[in-house]
C-alpha cells in the first residue's frame, strides 16, 4: 500500500520496535496525526484470551473522565419518556418507535437504552439490532430501570470495550485536540478497566500487545505491564 509523504514523515518519528510509556505514546500520536481535521485517537489491544470460551469473554463499559470527543445520539425506548427527555435522550419512544425502526429501517442514533419492561418487544428486533451492535444489554448498562442514569453516563463519556473473535479490542479514547494529560487519563482509565476484567482462566501475560493511533496515522506501541 502506497503511503503519503506526510504519513512517511510521521512514521520516521516513531522508533521501530520500541514500546513507549503512556505519556510518550500520547504525545507522539498527537504529533504524528497526518490529517487536517480533528482526528480520533484509538487504542487497539491484542489479548491472551480465547474468545470461544465463555469464561474468557472480555466485555464491559467504562466512563472516560474526559469523554472521547464523540457525541452519542441516544434513543431511549421506555415508558418513562419525561425522565428520558430530561436526561438528554435525543429520541424517546415506546412500541411505536420500534415499528419505525422495522418499517423505515431507521438508524439515526448511536446507542439504544431501555427499561427492562420494554425488552420483550425489543427482543423481537434482535435480528435487526444485533448485527449492528445496537441491542440493549444489562451488562453494558443500556438496560436499566434508572433510565436517566443510563443516559447521563453515556452522555458523560461511557464507552464499551469488547474483545472480538481474534482476541482484539479497539476503543476510541480521545481526539487529537485534547490536552496530552486528558488523553493519558482516558487511556489509563480504560486500561485499568480492562485489567480488572481479566478472566480468571488467563495465565501469564494478559495484554500481549497495545498500540495507539489516529485516523489514518501510524501506530505507536505502548508499554503495559500485564
Amino acid at each position: 500500500m502506497k503511503r503519503s509523504k506526510k504519513y512517511r514523515a510521521a512514521l520516521e518519528l516513531i522508533e521501530k520496535g520500541k514500546k513507549y510509556s503512556l505519556r510518550e505514546a500520547c504525545e507522539l500520536v498527537k504529533k504524528t496525526s497526518t490529517v487536517k481535521f480533528d482526528a480520533t485517537i484509538d487504542v487497539s489491544f491484542n489479548l491472551n484470551v480465547d474468545p470461544k470460551q465463555a469464561d474468557q469473554q472480555v466485555r464491559g463499559t467504562v466512563i472516560l473522565p474526559h469523554g472521547n470527543g464523540k457525541t452519542k445520539r441516544v434513543l431511549a425506548i421506555t415508558d418513562k419518556s419525561e425522565e428520558a427527555k430530561a436526561a438528554g435522550a435525543d429520541f424517546v419512544g415506546g412500541k411505536e418507535i420500534l415499528e419505525k425502526i422495522q418499517k423505515e429501517n431507521w438508524f439515526d442514533y448511536d446507542v439504544i437504552v431501555a427499561t427492562p419492561n420494554m425488552m420483550g418487544e425489543i427482543g423481537k428486533l434482535g435480528r435487526v439490532l444485533g448485527p449492528k451492535g445496537l441491542m440493549p444489554n444489562p451488562k453494558t448498562g443500556t438496560v436499566s430501570p434508572d433510565i436517566a442514569k443510563a443516559i447521563h453516563e453515556i452522555k458523560a463519556g461511557k464507552v464499551e470495550y469488547r474483545v472480538d473473535k481474534e482476541a482484539n479490542m479497539h476503543v476510541s479514547v480521545a481526539r487529537v485536540s485534547f490536552d496530552t494529560d486528558k488523553v493519558v487519563e482516558n487511556l489509563r482509565t480504560l486500561i485499568d478497566a480492562i485489567v480488572r476484567a481479566r478472566p480468571a482462566a488467563v495465565k501469564g501475560t494478559y495484554i500481549k500487545n497495545a498500540v495507539i493511533h489516529t485516523t489514518m496515522g501510524p501506530a505507536v506501541a505502548i508499554e503495559i505491564d500485564g
